[in-house]
């Protein structure tokens, strides 16, 4: 019988703030591109239900739905619950018959956009670094934004390196783009305001982080590696269902 949970969607004004296994069972479907009903009917239950859990700040499905819904999203219970989001990415097997591909400078771009957080390289007196940061997206550049003594500063005047990537532990693929150019820091105050409206996100790492600098590319290259096929079969069970 589906999963037709007597749960639904509270009739509110105000939506609730989504919960861990919302946002990541939302991000995950979208990843793959799937609608609520196509993920419910993987998983034998009600597009409504799929939405709710999505919505919802605390949520409580049994066992085995949580099997049955990463099943339908081709991940691992593990995954989707947040369970292995302490552990560095990239701990899952390779995929069988994997397949390597070096990206245009177009796809890299277009890639480049869908982040927001990725690794500057610097060179500094003490040796290279490599530095998380948040960045965002311009016409012809990436930019981001530090304190005047942190780390990542030095990176003004000097030709840089900056990386993003996305892995995908469940399906064991992802890609990579890395780009290089000389990094310039950003004095103009309308060029400043400008840059503070179109950010994604405030710094994580807190604190005034007032220095915008900008790195346009002298070369941008980007691989993928991709699955040849998904371990997801609507007629045969997944080794976590065994």
């Amino acid at each position: 019988m589906p999963h037709t949970s007597a749960l639904r969607p509270p009739s509110t004004v105000s939506r609730p703030r989504q919960g861990d296994l919302g946002r990541r069972l939302s991000t995950r479907r979208k990843q793959l591109g799937l609608s609520h009903q196509e993920v419910a009917a993987r998983c034998r239950s009600a597009a409504g239900y799929i939405s709710y859990l999505e919505q919802q700040p605390v949520t409580s499905p049994s066992a085995g739905f949580l099997i049955c819904l990463a099943n339908a999203l081709e991940t691992t219970v593990t995954e989707l619950t947040g369970g292995s989001a302490a552990l560095p990415p990239g701990r899952g097997r390779a995929a069988h018959r994997p397949q390597f591909t070096e990206l245009g400078a177009g796809e890299c771009r277009r890639l480049l956009g869908t982040h927001g957080v990725g690794r500057v390289g610097i060179s500094t007196p003490e040796g290279p670094l490599i530095l998380p940061v948040n960045y965002t997206l311009l016409e012809s550049a990436i930019a981001f934004r530090t304190a005047p003594n942190a780390s990542p500063a030095a990176a003004a005047g000097n030709r840089i390196a900056f990386e993003v990537d996305r892995m995908d532990d469940a399906l064991s693929q992802g890609w990579s783009v890395l780009l290089v150019g000389v990094a310039r820091a950003v004095t103009d105050i309308v060029q400043i305001g400008l840059l503070d409206k179109k950010a994604l996100s405030l710094p994580w790492a807190g604190g005034d982080r007032s220095l915008w600098i900008t790195v346009v590319p002298t070369r941008i290259t980007g691989r993928r590696i991709a699955a040849r096929d998904t371990h997801f079969s609507p007629t045969v069970t997944g080794p976590e269902l065994q």
